[in-house]
């Protein structure tokens, strides 16, 4: 059986998909719309192996454990614990993760 994690947005993080709509809505709501709620089912499909995507490169500066799941041009930031993937941050991916 497969093992189920829950997922929890940080208040950052649901600020960043905020952001992120709000910029897209500049030009269109529809794209914006469902721009998000693609980010969000990526997001949401790591309540399955989490493990799967890789370390990001800035837990070297950080001693961190993080790791990242990219949508398009996004990173979904993120750090697991024993039953709970917490989402960090939803960045661009142009941007340095800042903690």
């Amino acid at each position: 059986m497969t093992k189920r994690y829950k997922v929890n947005l940080t208040q950052l993080a649901q600020k960043d998909l905020e952001q992120i709509f709000y910029y897209i809505a500049d030009d269109r709501i529809k794209n914006a719309r469902n721009f998000v709620l693609e980010l969000e089912k990526k997001i949401f499909s790591l309540d399955t192996f989490p493990e799967r995507q890789p370390l990001i490169a800035e837990n070297e500066y950080f001693a961190t454990d993080y790791r990242h799941l990219i949508y398009k041009n996004y990173r979904i930031i993120y750090r697991i614990t024993e039953k709970t993937v917490f989402i960090l941050r939803v960045i661009h991916g142009a941007m340095l993760l800042e903690i």
